[in-house]
């Protein structure tokens, strides 16, 4: 098998965003030589050029990368377009044709591109099934297999202030928060303060009493929860500085915030053309989880190892490639 390179792009001009190989500049090899292991040749992907966005984020830039190592090692030539600005720029670079493979999130399908307002009850498949069949028909982008790996909103507290206080569910929560309204403060992101799908569901759903709100952007909310600003933070669950910082996640007991599963997606009409490219792709779908996420994610956003890096090791780790 002759080895193959995936290629950085540049991009920015485009989509108003910009690039993130492996911290390179644009226009150079990602230093990857990929071979294949259990994820093999497969002869109708040789030679196909394959764009693979993603956004901004530690979560979805690794996902991007694992998908890129998986094509190429089935002999696809992967042009890499990862740290697109914003989940509206990296959307329209796929309708658009600019990518053709992108990580999306079912939460966020339903919410932000079909334009509902509440979750879909019944769980992580009546959301699934929702959102790709909305998105096919409205949009023509299909959805693959959704992954275990579910990036939900939920609270945090810190370790000690959770054991002390014997919380473990957010029902636990907002039960201890009417006995100490003292404590009613919450740090949470601006956009996460006002949409449906964020702090006004949990507030219909446990009955939170005027609490008071610090606006934060995401980033540092991990840090003020535990450096003691605000009780609760807003948090996602797969985010390496949970483990950090040592915070507990607060169980969503009763269902409050939509099921965020992530899946690949890809143009309707690419996918008809190429239907072999599922088989990669779905792969990777399924081998990756929360708790494994919440890890890599850490190595990157904690211990400032290299985004690349790490998705590399874990696609070795799991023997999809050499």
């Amino acid at each position: 098998m002759k080895l193959r390179r995936f290629t950085a792009v540049l991009g920015a001009a485009v989509l108003g965003a910009s690039l993130s190989a492996c911290g390179l500049t644009v226009n150079q090899a990602v230093p990857y030589d990929i071979q294949p292991g259990t994820i093999q040749p497969i002869p109708s992907l040789q030679g196909l050029k394959v764009t693979v966005g993603s956004k901004d984020f530690t979560e979805n830039i690794i996902l991007a990368y694992m998908a890129e190592m998986a094509l190429t090692a089935s002999g696809a030539d992967v042009v890499d377009l990862s740290d697109i600005k914003g989940s509206n720029s990296s959307r329209q670079a796929l309708l658009s044709g600019q990518t053709d493979v992108t990580w999306e999130y079912t939460g966020t399908g339903w919410i932000n591109y079909q334009g509902n307002e509440l979750p879909v009850p019944g769980g992580e498949k009546a959301q699934y099934d929702a959102t790709a069949k909305a998105d096919e028909e409205k949009f023509g982008v299909s959805w693959l297999n959704y992954s275990p790996l579910n990036d939900q909103y939920a609270f945090a507290v810190t370790e000690a202030y959770g054991a002390k206080n014997n919380l473990k569910t957010t029902s636990d929560l907002a039960a201890f928060l009417k006995q100490k309204p003292d404590q009613n403060v919450f740090c949470l992101e601006t956009e996460f303060t006002s949409r449906q799908d964020g702090f006004p569901a949990a507030v219909k759903a446990y009955g939170f009493q005027s609490p008071k709100i610090e606006n934060f952007g995401i980033g540092t909310i991990y840090s003020a929860v535990a450096g003691g600003t605000c009780p609760v933070g807003e948090v996602f669950t797969t985010d390496g500085r949970i483990s950090g910082l040592n915070l507990r996640v607060l169980e969503d007991d009763k269902k409050a915030f939509p099921q965020y599963n992530a899946v690949a997606t890809l143009r309707t009409d690419f996918l008809k053309a190429h239907p072999d490219i599922r088989g990669p792709l779905e792969k990777i779908s399924a081998a990756i989880d929360n708790e494994q996420m919440v890890q890599l994610c850490k190595q990157v956003d904690v211990d400032g190892q290299d985004a690349g890096k790490v998705a590399h090791d874990w696609m070795v780790k799991k023997g999809f490639v050499k």
